[in-house]
């Protein structure tokens, strides 16, 4: 997959991977296809594994008020992001889908996710 053309500051990066994390442990298990999937995703968001470390250092609150603050077309990207995420390992997982639920409700994206 290609880099996105969207362009998101390094405040914003760490607050979408934060994101990610969370998407990834809210089941409880790590799944191979998530970690194939935020690799992916380390290229087309163009962030390291040192973001991950920086990002799992940023509290819920600090990351929502981070992606609130966005505009509207990049929080419908953050939302796809999200989707995918949760669909890695191929199925989206009850947790899975009412955390990113919760996320967007908070950054004011109100339409269906997943």
């Amino acid at each position: 997959m290609q880099p996105l053309t969207i362009p998101f500051s390094l405040a914003e990066k760490l607050a979408i991977v934060h994101a990610l994390d969370s998407v990834i442990i809210a089941d409880g298990n790590v799944h191979t296809g998530e970690i194939s999937t935020l690799s992916e995703l380390m290229h087309r968001l163009d962030f390291d594994s040192n973001s991950i470390v920086q990002a799992r250092n940023l509290s819920t609150e600090q990351g929502i008020l981070v992606l609130e603050s966005m505009s509207d077309k990049k929080k419908l990207v953050i939302a796809e992001i999200l989707n995918e995420m949760a669909l890695a390992d191929g199925f989206a997982h009850k947790k899975e889908k009412s955390l990113i639920f919760e996320i967007c409700e908070a950054i004011g994206i109100y339409r269906s996710v997943l």
